[in-house]
């Protein structure tokens, strides 16, 4: 089974790409489309969203002298 890249392995590609190749690449992302079908597809990790804060502790603070 073939290895998959990271963005590790792809970067330094996209970094030797002349800048007419980068903008070919960049208009065939493009027209690729948006990435709604693979967060719909793939789970997010368990502490994508999570916190061990208060998630509405820091909207109160340095109110108190707002008059």
């Amino acid at each position: 089974m073939r290895q998959s890249l990271t963005a590790d392995d792809i970067l330094p590609l996209v970094a030797q790409l002349s800048p007419t190749e980068r903008l070919r690449l960049f208009r065939l992302i493009q027209a690729a489309g948006n990435d709604a079908e693979a967060y719909r597809l793939s789970r997010p990790a368990q502490n994508e969203f999570s916190s061990d804060e208060d998630l509405l502790s820091w909207d109160g603070d340095g109110w108190e002298n707002v008059t």
